[in-house]
């Protein structure tokens, strides 16, 4: 451990140490994606204190937990991935109705976005026991808040990873070709360049692509679905490390003298948010511009 990770061991217990952990409750951590700085004090605070930690992976994260200058002993270790996951869950709630607290941690990441973790959730739930979030590190919102994809008027879809056969990951993406929102997806450097492929067929539909995100050689880059493969293949280094993308959003095709129309009709019965919303639906207009039309006919 060294020094900067003791002084946030101390900031941990300052920060959340006067605050209420009830017992008998899971505690689902988000731990880094990368970089080990990227834990919440909040974190620290509860893997201090948890009874048992549950784990996707136990050797891994007991490495992670010892470069925080955190130990725990052999008992206290629980196993829960995706091949368990279901069995594993009672253990965890022997431990609950025990009273324990229990802190789950996924590889990296936050559990149960595309990693383990939805099950057991679930199965805690259902024996009416408490589950308690703790937010931090996700590729998800990480890429996102840099990609500049999601507008104020449209939200995005988590598509994840896709599937491995070929059929099935070309049936996806050609579903993923009707979206017009934003879409993230998560892949593995052995599945990359297959991905690359299956995107190709999008051509000009903009891409953001992020590798080995908060790590030393992190890279973001915006290319186009067509020119994802050969972005690849100009550096060796780039098939290599954890990948996360965000599919840009359709851009709308409408007819914008057609949506002032519609709005025109619609504001002689409509409130003008009511009128907007509508105009934006039949139109495939932007609610904002729309919006700023109907201020203007009100004004005129």
């Amino acid at each position: 451990m060294s020094a900067s990770f003791a002084a946030a061991l101390a900031a941990a217990h300052d920060a959340a140490g006067g605050q209420h952990h009830p017992p008998g409750a899971l505690y689902v951590v988000a731990t880094p994606i990368g970089n080990l700085a990227d834990i919440t004090l909040r974190a620290l605070h509860v893997l201090q204190i948890a009874d048992a930690v549950a784990c996707e992976d136990t050797r891994h994260t007991q490495a992670l937990l010892r470069a925080y200058g955190i130990d725990k002993p052999a008992g206290a270790w629980l196993a829960v991935h995706q091949h368990n996951e279901a069995q594993a869950a009672e253990a965890v709630i022997l431990r609950l109705r025990e009273g324990a607290r229990v802190a789950y941690a996924s590889d990296a990441g936050t559990p149960g976005v595309s990693d383990p973790g939805g099950r057991l959730v679930a199965a805690v739930q259902a024996a009416g026991l408490r589950v308690v979030p703790l937010p931090g590190a996700s590729s998800v919102t990480t890429l996102l808040s840099v990609a500049g994809a999601v507008g104020d008027d449209a939200g995005f879809v988590f598509a994840g990873f896709l599937p491995a056969k070929a059929a099935e990951r070309a049936a996806s993406v050609n579903a993923l070709a009707a979206e017009a929102r934003a879409v993230v997806l998560l892949e593995a450097p052995h599945r990359i360049e297959a991905l690359a492929a299956a995107l190709a067929p999008l051509g000009d539909r903009g891409l953001t692509v992020g590798r080995e995100l908060s790590k030393q050689f992190e890279e973001v880059a915006r290319t186009t679905c067509g020119g994802f493969a050969g972005w690849l293949a100009e550096q060796p280094h780039r098939g290599r490390g954890e990948f996360a993308l965000v599919l840009h959003p359709q851009p709308a095709r409408r007819d914008d003298e057609a949506g002032l129309r519609v709005l025109r009709l619609l504001l002689a019965e409509l409130p003008v948010k009511t009128a907007v919303r509508l105009a934006a639906e039949i139109t495939g207009g932007s609610r904002n511009e729309l919006y700023e039309a109907a201020l203007r006919e009100k004004k005129g």
